[in-house]
């Protein structure tokens, strides 16, 4: 079979311990993780791209699946219906380089905004409007925000999360 990327799963908050393992036995894996800017300073500078999620490059047949579920802080290999989970070349190349990206764009902004805070729209039909942030959509790299249009009411509108930024206040 050869060579094939699959997805591990780790332990809730594990990622990074399993990560360590894994490389520590010379196996191939790659762990995205995006750098953040939060609010509090003590907080982690660093979070995982998919929570609780690795990818390991490797000859399933030649290392056996089963080495992967009794891997310390492992929960095994993504399976169904009993067989391993492949992930193709390509979308692992395509997740490298949108999280490389992201990360040389500074990072995630929008890490830490509470519900209220006004944001600036970049780009899109909207670029240039000021928006009040409401959520981070679960699961997606969408937010979404409050938008004043016409000066009479405000309206959800879901936007990629890249396309808004804190407004920085004025000091007096």
């Amino acid at each position: 079979m050869g060579l094939q990327w699959y997805v591990l799963r780790s332990k809730p908050n594990k990622e990074l311990t399993l990560w360590r393992e894994l490389t520590a036995r010379g196996l191939d894996c790659f762990y995205p993780q995006l750098h953040v800017q939060p609010v509090n300073p003590r907080s982690r500078r660093i979070r995982s791209y998919f929570p609780g999620y690795l990818f390991v490059h490797t000859d399933i047949e030649q290392v056996g699946a089963s080495t992967f579920q009794w891997m310390p802080f492992s929960s095994g290999l993504v399976a169904f219906d009993g067989l391993p989970a492949m992930v193709p070349d390509s979308l692992i190349q395509a997740i490298r380089r949108h999280v490389d990206q992201i990360n040389a764009a500074g990072g995630e902004q929008f890490v830490g905004l509470q519900p209220g805070e006004t944001v600036v729209i970049q780009g899109g039909p909207f670029d240039g409007y000021e928006a009040i942030f409401d959520a981070r959509l679960a699961g997606t790299e969408r937010v979404r925000v409050l938008l004043k249009l016409l000066r009479v009411r405000q309206i959800n509108v879901e936007l990629p999360a890249a396309q808004i930024q804190r407004l920085r206040q004025k000091r007096r």
